[in-house]
């Protein structure tokens, strides 16, 4: 079974405010087994336009990833996210 990834690129209008979602989040990110590779940190734009925040989190599989992004405990620290930050995030499958 293929590894499954979120990938989320942010911008953060809020840092106090946004400290909320990432408590918020953290039970759901447990539940479902999630393992920070990338979180913030320095980066090299390189083509497009950047964010100021990347992130990208492995999960054991695409359903988990899934089920934690639709999970009730993740569904409440989006509606705080979406107060704080603006961004884009996806799952892809693993190789």
């Amino acid at each position: 079974m293929a590894k499954g990834y979120w990938i989320a690129r942010i911008d953060v209008k809020d840092a106090e405010g946004y400290k909320g979602y990432i408590s918020t989040a953290k039970p759901a990110f447990e539940r479902f087994g999630a393992n920070f590779l990338a979180r913030g940190g320095a980066f090299h734009e390189l083509e497009g336009t950047a964010r100021a925040r990347n992130v990208v989190i492995e999960f054991p599989s695409v359903q988990h990833a899934l089920d934690c992004y639709n999970s009730v405990e993740y569904q409440a620290a989006k509606a705080i996210r979406k107060q704080y930050a603006e961004g884009e995030m996806l799952i892809v499958e693993g190789a």
